[in-house]
Formats: C-alpha cells, sequence, structure tokens
C-alpha cells in the first residue's frame, strides 16, 4: 500500500492507495501517530484509492480518533467506494467517525 501525506494548512491529508490490511496498517499507524505527535489535530484520509480494508486498519482509524478525542481533534474519511464504506458501516465506524463524498468537503468538516 501507498500512503502519500500531504498538509492542507493545519490538516494532515493521508491518501491511501492499495490495502490497508495486518500487513500494511503498521506503516499507516507509523504514519499517522508520527503527525500526531508532531502536533496534528485534524486528519483526513482519502480512501479514493483504497482497495480494501480489515480489521487491523480499522483498529488504526480508531485508536486515531480515540488518541484525538482529548484535544478534540478530528478524523474525517472522505472518497470511498461502496465496498469500502460498508464494512465501516457494518463495523459501525460510520457512527463515530464523519464520512463524506469528496476531499474538498473533507478538509471544510476537518475544520469544524
Amino acid at each position: 500500500m501507498e500512503i502519500i501525506e500531504e498538509k492542507k494548512d493545519e490538516i494532515h491529508v493521508f491518501k491511501l492507495n492499495g490495502r490497508l490490511d495486518s500487513n500494511t496498517s503498521p506503516d499507516f499507524e507509523e504514519s499517522i501517530f508520527q503527525a500526531i505527535d508532531g502536533g496534528t489535530r485534524r486528519i483526513v484520509v482519502d480512501c479514493g484509492q483504497l482497495e480494501y480494508i480489515t480489521s487491523a486498519g480499522l483498529r488504526v482509524l480508531n485508536k486515531t480518533a480515540k488518541r484525538l478525542k482529548p484535544d478534540e481533534g478530528k478524523v474525517v474519511l472522505c472518497a470511498m467506494e461502496d465496498y469500502v464504506r460498508e464494512v465501516f458501516e457494518i463495523a459501525g465506524f460510520d457512527t463515530f467517525l464523519p464520512i463524506v463524498s469528496g476531499l474538498d468537503e473533507a478538509l471544510a468538516r476537518a475544520k469544524e
């Protein structure tokens, strides 16, 4: 899996390309926690090129949300294919992680 990182003002954007599973989630967790340790409190995860996600990938996003909550941080997910979104819905993650259609909307939501 490829992880592309970029900063948009105070928001850290992670673009995921490929499969987020038990093999690739440690790298994603390391990247996202390095950003948080560096002071990032607003994160957007662009899932437009995410082909597949397992419970290991969901766990990273859950840990991220929990870590940001005390500092009133935010994680917003965007651009999911229907089959990826279904995994989030079945797991109930759509109840506490905002999922929006595009990057611009995600950036706006992350600023709220």
